[in-house]
């Protein structure tokens, strides 16, 4: 489990996916997100906006798993 540290309130799960290095572009965020790899506190998610707060645990393919701090 990688811990990932933000300085704001949240940040949105495809700039996520980008700054923890799973994704190289938004493309392939939306790509993760649309085709339902990514888990944001153990539920599917379809957003690629949706907010993501310090102590949410956000899953891709099953695989990486990140902590907000």
């Amino acid at each position: 489990m990688v811990e990932i540290t933000i300085r704001t309130d949240y940040i949105r799960l495809d700039q996520l996916l980008k700054f923890a290095g799973v994704a190289g572009t938004g493309g392939e965020s939306k790509f993760l997100i649309k085709d339902g790899q990514v888990k944001v506190n153990d539920e599917v998610v379809y957003e690629r906006g949706k907010k993501i707060r310090k102590g949410d645990k956000v899953e891709v393919s099953g695989q990486e798993t990140f902590i907000v701090k």
